[in-house]
């Protein structure tokens, strides 16, 4: 039995095939749920009968992987790096990833100090466009702050631009962060983020599902979104365009059943084109970490009812803000004219104007009543005028 739950040989059978198989094939994942992990691995080893599925010219490219392949000098190099191997269905595994069916990662290569499914099952995706505005940063990087800052954990792709900032915003508040790469773990990408990955290994964790050493390529940064997708309880998108690799991780959330929302920005800007597209869509707009966890937490996790200041009107009975409202914006009223404005008795009306009186509300000239300059002020903060 090896030290994460699986029986040794086939935790190096699963090993030997993150350097085999790509990430994401569902033909592998069906020869693994069809015929055992030691028996696909024991053909493609020992050059056995072709599996179904692929064509010869694929099978004879997956041998030609397979006598290359090394599951004892991986496993060795990943211990050296501080890296652990997890198997589906040991004490680690975020069995949320099972919902990829045959496209479930073969394994998960680890580095970082905590457990992962438990990290997992309280966490969120913050992602977006790499060449990102200094707004979208912004927004990834408070964002982030704020969701770490109430115990959730920021899930992103350790890219540049907005994926860099959310895992800056979760650090700087000493929060949790995980970085999903699309290479080896103990391989930082992009060189770039070395320091950023490796405060990441340190303070939170760092896994994909490619071997030690392994390099990213692009269809691999693709077939990694849906792991970031399975792996979180929702997926933000702070800035895409149109042809943005984040909605395909949005895209891969929606079907997998989770929530998927977006941060507006201008409608001017190309970098938010897609995340608009999303809100028009099935995917929930969002501005802050509350609104956030008022979708993804439990219940009791609510986001606070959002309204604008209290100004001093808010505080009259109903009454009393009926009189106030059939005042004229200028020029005075006399208090049967108010009465009829406010649908009351006139002797009513002048017992709320007295009281509005003392309050500041209103000054009597003559027989007619008028707002104080308060007031005005009030009513016109209140409607959203200049």
């Amino acid at each position: 039995m090896s030290a994460h739950g699986a029986p040794d040989g086939e935790h190096l059978a699963r090993i030997f095939l993150t350097r085999v198989v790509e990430p994401g094939d569902e033909v592998a994942g069906r020869w693994l749920r069809e015929f055992g992990v030691e028996e696909v691995a024991r053909r493609l080893r020992d050059t056995g009968a072709r599996l179904p599925g692929v064509s010869e010219k694929r099978w004879a490219g997956l041998l030609a992987r397979a006598r290359r392949a090394d599951p004892e000098r991986d496993r060795a190099a990943a211990e050296a790096a501080g890296v652990r191997f997890l198997c589906p269905g040991g004490a680690e595994w975020p069995a949320q990833l099972d919902d990829l069916g045959d496209a479930r990662p073969i394994g998960l290569w680890v580095r970082g100090q905590p457990g992962l499914r438990l990290w997992a099952l309280r966490s969120v995706a913050v992602i977006g466009a790499r060449a990102c505005t200094e707004y979208g940063a912004h927004m990834a990087a408070t964002l982030s702050a704020g969701l770490a800052e109430r115990g959730w954990v920021v899930v992103s792709g350790g890219a540049y631009g907005i994926d860099g900032a959310a895992h800056r915003g979760a650090l700087g508040a000493s929060g949790a962060t995980v970085a999903v790469l699309a290479c080896g773990v103990d391989r930082p990408y992009p060189r770039g983020h070395t320091g950023l990955i490796t405060r990441i290994a340190e303070q939170g964790l760092v896994i994909g599902e490619l071997p030690p050493g392994d390099h990213p390529t692009p269809s691999r940064f693709l077939v990694r979104n849906r792991v970031i997708a399975a792996l979180t309880r929702g997926t933000v998108v702070v800035e895409a365009a149109h042809r943005s690799g984040s909605l395909v991780t949005a895209r891969a959330a929606q079907r997998l059943g989770r929530f998927t929302m977006g941060v507006p920005g201008p409608a001017t800007s190309g970098l938010s084109a897609g995340v608009h597209e999303l809100l028009r869509g099935e995917a929930v707009l969002v501005t802050d970490a509350a609104d956030v966890i008022d979708l993804v937490g439990g219940i009791g996790e609510l986001a606070p009812d959002r309204r604008g200041p209290v100004l001093p009107r808010d505080l009259l009975e109903p009454a009393a803000r009926r009189v106030l409202a059939a005042l004229p914006g200028h020029g005075t009223a006399s208090a049967g004219e108010v009465a009829c404005g406010a649908q009351t008795t006139e002797d009513d009306a002048v017992g709320r104007l007295y009281e509005l009186r003392s309050l500041g509300f209103v000054e009597r000239h003559g027989d007619g009543w008028k707002l104080t300059r308060q007031a005005v002020t009030s009513v016109r903060q209140d409607h959203g005028q200049c």
